[in-house]
């Protein structure tokens, strides 16, 4: 009989969810591939929060997810350093221009402000996540391992949603800057003055377009980009403060009306204080480099517990790009406020969303504008495209564990198409404006270093380094400070935090509860006493008795074999081993199981095991007897008492409850063969 011929939806959807691999069966807790397939030489720089693809012995770097550090050499620092440059650069495109609005003339004294927090707050706790995180996991696994049960996982998908609230508004926010930039192209603002939404909505389906197809990026188109357009700065702001220098009546005039709005220099450091949390954008770009170690190149003696030579180079990496993206930060803050005039920045101005293009074409004529503006479109939408990367490793590197994602979310074209919607309704709800998104996108910002500076604070007490658990705890305040400002003033990033938060946790727990049934046990391990009694039912009957283990004294194990007996009419003659669960955080999903044999009061065999779940521990258990014997065993339960409901939410919260119907559904899904199916019974 011949197979039919697939049709045209069997093609599409094994097209779109090719490379999916199906937890639980298989290799479970193996992550998608990353876009464009697992080729070391694809990463890229994305924005806060993205650590590595589960399954990853090193964990993907941010951006396209190449492959895990241990199979390549790794890259020298400075090169690696340009994937977070990606990012943290391209907001030169758009930050002097929100800083002149939000701080007006003060914008530079302003900027020091940020500068300094950068230096002295954000980079030393940086440098000590890539301690503590040496192999890409980031401040979010830090403060994952610090936590547990269900309160544990519901504070990560927080997190995560905040993280999507970053990559998204990157995606959306780039998208519209490097439309403006086009839009206000003296060679082509005649022709597109009027279409900056419909360009941004066809940068972003372009992105997913790609992506569609596969994503293949290169830690050398990175390095191209990032060196051109920090090169074009240069000459930018070169050519600004050489203007400056010979045309002094700029700088008189912009100290005498920063004089004439505040008395002294007090009130204007005050001030810039208070406007400060307006320009968190510039703090973008440090979760990256965290992200991206396991491409840097360590030491020869390196090892996977203790990495040194790569978190040296770490290091290195944050430090010289705080301290580039600081001298540019300044340098472009300051021309940009004394040259250009306050209305430009205005929305419909020529320098909104565009300042450091504006002196480029004002300066430096039309043509090295036009290259300026090529440079920047560039290199934002790659930051765009990093964005997306993240995305799509991100997810996967926490909800698949967790046992809330989707079938279809391990696959990597579905969750481009899911993106690439979100940031398309994203940017039609703020009109593809970039000032209006600049809130949002430093919510996210700001609540992810939050996070890293509170896990590094934690780490820094557990070790019992005092000093810098009040170092941290300082810098900690601060940037809860500057985020609840930020929140108050600018409520739209948390308003989008929380919808992209609700939307994740709902989904995960729809997900969690359809996975309920699902068997989730990624490897058993039986120690010699447990095989001893493996063998030995293999030659009879093989009989299992779950039991909750109780005061585990003699009349308890003597109680329990005579009910058994007697409910299921079982003779004598014919040997039962008990089976004991204990649960231990229900909350996880999946885990390997460690089985132990012992024997007491002299007669009772009995199986111990620790699980997320005593369902799925027994039922696994059964079918790794089944397999290493060739028999099907036998499994008796009890009733349990109480409203089949309430055991239900028991078992799906607290991994226990109405163990028998729950155990005999595990098996039946991971076991469709009845004929071979272990036997459970219930009195």
């Amino acid at each position: 009989m011949s197979t039919p011929p697939p049709t045209r939806t069997d093609r599409l959807r094994a097209w779109m969810l090719e490379g999916l691999s199906d937890m639980g069966k298989g290799r479970p807790g193996t992550a998608p591939p990353p876009p464009g397939g697992p080729a070391p030489s694809e990463p890229s720089g994305a924005k806060e929060g993205t650590t590595s693809a589960e399954g990853a012995t090193e964990g993907a770097a941010e951006g396209a997810g190449a492959a895990s550090g241990t199979g390549h050499q790794g890259q020298p620092w400075w090169r690696v350093m340009c994937l977070t440059g990606v990012d943290y650069f391209s907001t030169l495109g758009y930050q002097p221009g929100i800083a002149a609005l939000a701080a007006g003339l003060l914008s530079p004294i302003a900027t020091v402000v940020l500068v300094v927090v950068t230096l002295v707050g954000a980079l030393p706790v940086y440098r000590r996540v890539a301690e503590e995180s040496p192999h890409g996991e980031g401040s979010i696994a830090m403060l994952e391992r610090l936590l547990s049960f269900w309160k544990g996982k519901l504070f990560v998908l927080t997190l995560l949603g905040f993280a999507a609230t970053d990559f998204l508004i990157t995606i959306t926010l780039s998208a519209a800057d490097a439309s403006t930039h086009l839009v206000e192209n003296p060679h082509l603002s005649a022709a597109l003055h009027d279409k900056q939404m419909v360009i941004t909505l066809v940068l972003i389906a372009l992105l997913g377009a790609v992506f569609m197809k596969g994503f293949l990026e290169a830690i050398g188109v990175a390095v191209a980009l990032v060196g051109v357009y920090l090169a074009l700065n240069l000459v930018v702001v070169t050519t600004g403060m050489w203007h400056v220098l010979t045309e002094r009546h700029v700088v008189t005039d912009w100290t005498t009306a920063l004089t004439a709005q505040h008395s002294n220099v007090f009130a204007m450091v005050g001030v810039a204080l208070l406007v400060f949390p307006k320009l968190a954008l510039g703090l973008s770009g440090f979760e990256t480099g965290v992200a991206v170690m396991p491409h840097v190149k360590g030491d020869p003696d390196d090892t996977e517990a203790r990495p040194t030579g790569r978190i040296r180079g770490a290091k290195k990496l944050l430090t010289t790009a705080a301290l580039i993206m600081s001298v540019f930060l300044i340098c472009t803050s300051f021309v940009t406020t004394v040259l250009i005039p306050h209305q430009e920045f205005e929305a419909g101005g020529q320098a909104n969303g565009r300042a450091l293009a504006y002196l480029a074409h004002e300066y430096l004529g039309n043509t090295f504008g036009t290259v300026y503006d090529v440079s920047t479109i560039a290199i934002l939408w790659f930051a765009g495209a990093s964005a997306m990367a993240g995305l799509l490793n991100l997810m996967p590197r926490y909800l698949p564990r967790y046992g809330m994602a989707p079938h279809w979310a391990r696959a990597v074209r579905p969750m481009v198409l899911v993106f690439t919607l979100v940031a398309i309704l994203v940017t039609w709800i703020f009109d593809a404006n970039v000032d209006a998104q600049g809130g949002a996108y430093a919510t996210g910002v700001l609540v992810l270093i939050c996070s890293a500076a509170i896990a590094v604070t934690i780490a820094a007490r557990k070790a019992g380094q005092r000093r810098w658990t009040i170092g941290f705890g300082a810098i900690s305040a601060v940037f809860l400070y500057t985020t609840v400002v930020n929140v108050i003033e600018r409520p739209d990033g948390v308003k989008i935090g929380a919808c992209f938060i609700a939307g994740i946790i709902l989904i995960s727990l729809a997900s969690r509860l359809a996975r309920a049934f699902e068997l989730r046990v990624t490897d058993m391990d039986l120690d010699p006493m447990a095989e001893r009694f493996v063998r030995d039912v293999s030659h009879r009957t093989a009989r299992f008795i779950a039991n909750k283990p109780g005061r585990r004294d003699a009349a308890e194990y003597r109680e329990k074999t005579e009910q058994i007996r007697a409910d299921n009419d079982i003779p004598e003659h014919e040997g039962l081993v008990f089976v004991e669960v204990t649960v231990t955080d229900p909350s996880e999903f999946e885990a390997s199981l460690t089985v132990r044999g012992e024997v007491l009061h002299g007669r009772y065999r009995v199986l111990t095991v620790e699980s997320a779940s005593i369902p799925n521990a027994l039922a696994a258990l059964l079918l790794h007897v089944r397999d290493a014997t060739g028999i099907r065993p036998h499994i008796y339960f009890e009733w349990t008492e109480g409203s089949p409901f309430a055991n239900f939410l028991r078992f799906f919260l607290f991994g226990q409850g109405e163990v028998a119907p729950v155990t005999r559904e595990v098996l039946r899904e991971a076991e469709p063969d009845r004929s071979r199916r272990p036997r459970v019974h219930v009195g």
